[in-house]
């Protein structure tokens, strides 16, 4: 369910926009001013307000400056401005998009979709890591190859990770042992090696042909 904020002071407008909006299914919410607006995103959740700029008490660029200090839900603006210099200001100020007014209903759901999608795959990027095939999932915590899932411990997919993240740097048994088990781990820093086999076998049991996981003697572990 996609929940939208629209905020527009004319009761007229935010009607137009709850049609439009609706009829792609999306879940619409209204406030009337800058101040309604962000009580609302303060306590509720949304994936997209659409924020209009000439409003009383406080005004979009006054609304939007408030909403980005709890809130980095994508914006877009609303407005009769149409000059390079208003649109270059709304973006810089942290809008996503912006629209002007009168506009037309397809354009309105176009950049609409293309926002959503834009930003869902923005946060998508955030918690996935990718290398040679091989997907981490770092919210979810899976491993995926080829579609399909490899089942690790939470001691591999951790050093899996760690390595993913540090890619091309050489990191110590030391280093490993502190980013994985931390600083009050008192086992020998040698147990990094039986983890490490044991992850390399199941990468080379789901089909990884390649290792990732390269030693350097005498020091440590890298993924290239």
């Amino acid at each position: 369910m996609i929940k939208i904020l629209v905020v527009d002071d004319e009761f007229e407008m935010r009607q137009l926009l709850r049609l439009y909006l609706q009829q792609e299914g999306f879940v619409v919410e209204e406030a009337e001013n800058g101040k309604e607006a962000y009580e609302k995103i303060v306590k509720h959740e949304y994936q997209l307000m659409i924020l209009d700029i000439m409003m009383p008490l406080l005004d979009g660029w006054q609304t939007l400056e408030q909403v980005r200090k709890v809130s980095d839900l994508p914006v877009m603006m609303l407005t009769a401005k149409g000059a390079v210099k208003d649109k270059v200001a709304g973006l810089s100020k942290g809008a996503d998009d912006y629209l002007v007014k009168p506009f037309d209903a397809e354009e309105l759901i176009a950049r609409v979709h293309a926002l959503l999608r834009r930003t869902h795959l923005s946060a998508e990027k955030e918690h996935l890591l990718k290398y040679k095939g091989i997907i981490v999932d770092l919210n979810a915590r899976d491993v995926i190859f080829h579609d399909k899932k490899i089942s690790l411990t939470q001691t591999e997919f951790d050093l899996l990770r760690i390595l993913l993240e540090h890619r091309g740097i050489v990191l110590s048994r030391e280093q490993l042992v502190e980013l994985v088990w931390g600083i009050e781990f008192t086992g020998e820093d040698r147990t990094v090696d039986s983890h490490i086999k044991n992850l390399r076998d199941k990468l080379k049991a789901a089909g990884v042909n390649e290792q990732p996981i390269k030693t350097v003697w005498g020091i440590g572990y890298k993924v290239e």
